[in-house]
């Protein structure tokens, strides 16, 4: 594929793998939890989110620590083989602590791996290519995802093995995703690509005034980004048996993983700012679908559609960022928009979850539709430079 060099592919390769170990698990470890160590619900929220929190304020350390060593696929080795390690930890555990440390590890190596990961990324492909590069590499990441929970369905259902069984086998995906990674994905000398100086006007790990904009105005869509648990809690309300809730989710990363590579190629050639401002539009009406609709075909629908703004999204923020940074302040420009995401979304699914029990069960998708329209009329007025490469990567 014209400008996506093998280490694009690779990274995906190894993505889609670790994904498909990481959504084995996902669905499952709760029922672990609550049916196998009696754990309430108390525990798997404070699991969960510990887990999250964690990856969220080691993905800006593990990106400046990578531009400041000028390396970044050791710290990628690190984060993709520390989670590897930590699932079949899973499969010993007597009592619930040990699955929190599992799952805090697991997020250790996310967090640490995420921001030189998407740096690597960025460096091994043009930059008039950059949204389809990050649209492929979350497109191969995402069949990962779909095909993960359906592993689990038929290993449980089907093959009638025990969730520590389950546990056991997650670590051969991830562990092949770590072999590929070593084997065959390559950095550039750092002289060449991340010993470069920073953009004019800034210093190393300081972020250029056009992504400090970019920041504040994605803030508000992530202030109401809350978790897609909300969406997985609105379908069960509405008498989607537990096989359906985890279909429909598989069918949003199917639309996810076929979109992303057309939608990173669209935002190369129209621009980042119009791609990423179409994206919170479909966000805020699915939204303020989910908000209001109660059918069973309008929530099948709605889970598609939330997977088309999936694809306008994701990878091409994280293409935004690379354009808006130097190859020398990369990981931090990464790290500082992952980490902030995330932490936003620990607030806004805090908040969701409130809104949820004592306003309405619709409020925090209203909440959520509002803060993308705010999103995206903020992108359109920034003046951001979205979509206009730099020159001299």
């Amino acid at each position: 594929m014209k400008g996506i060099n093998r280490n694009v592919w690779y990274m995906g390769v190894v993505s889609g793998l670790t994904d498909v170990s990481s959504e084995m698990l996902y669905p499952v470890i709760p029922l672990f939890l609550t049916t196998v160590l009696g754990a309430p619900m108390s525990v798997v929220g404070l699991i969960e989110g510990t887990a999250e929190a964690t990856a969220s304020l080691l993905k800006a350390a593990g990106g400046r620590l990578s531009d400041r060593l000028r390396r970044r696929k050791p710290f990628v080795v690190f984060g993709y083989g520390l989670s590897a390690l930590s699932k079949p930890v899973l499969a010993f555990a007597s009592a619930w602590p040990l699955v929190m440390v599992s799952r805090f590890f697991d997020r250790v190596g996310k967090g640490v791996r995420t921001a030189p990961r998407d740096a690597l990324i960025a460096a091994s492909c043009a930059a008039e290519h950059r949204g389809l590069a990050f649209g492929l590499h979350r497109a191969m990441d995402t069949a990962g995802a779909a095909l993960g929970p359906l592993v689990s369905l038929f290993l449980l259902e089907s093959a009638h093995w025990s969730y520590r069984r389950v546990f056991l086998f997650s670590f051969i995906p991830a562990a092949l995703g770590v072999a590929v990674l070593w084997a065959f994905v390559k950095e550039k000398p750092a002289a060449e690509e991340i010993g470069a100086s920073p953009a004019p006007g800034r210093q190393g790990g300081s972020l250029s005034p056009e992504l400090k904009r970019f920041l504040r105005a994605y803030s508000l869509f992530a202030l109401g980004n809350s978790s897609d648990v909300f969406l997985l809690l609105k379908a069960k309300s509405c008498g989607f048996s537990t096989t359906q809730v985890l279909l429909a989710y598989v069918a949003y990363n199917v639309v996810y993983a076929a979109l992303a590579a057309p939608a990173g190629r669209l935002s190369d050639r129209l621009g980042r700012a119009r791609t990423l401002s179409a994206g919170l539009g479909v966000f805020a009406a699915v939204y303020l679908g989910f908000a209001f609709v109660q059918a069973r075909t309008g929530l099948w629908a709605l889970f598609m559609l939330y997977g088309v703004y999936a694809a306008m999204m994701e990878g091409v923020a994280a293409a935004l960022v690379a354009d808006l940074s130097g190859p020398a302040d990369r990981g931090t420009a990464m790290g500082y928009f992952q980490g902030l995401a995330g932490v936003l979304a620990f607030a806004a699914s805090a908040a969701a979850g409130l809104l949820w029990t004592h306003l309405s069960p619709a409020a925090p998708f209203v909440m959520g539709a509002c803060g993308a329209a705010a999103s995206s009329l903020a992108l359109r007025s920034g003046r951001l430079s979205m979509g206009a490469p730099r020159p001299k990567d």
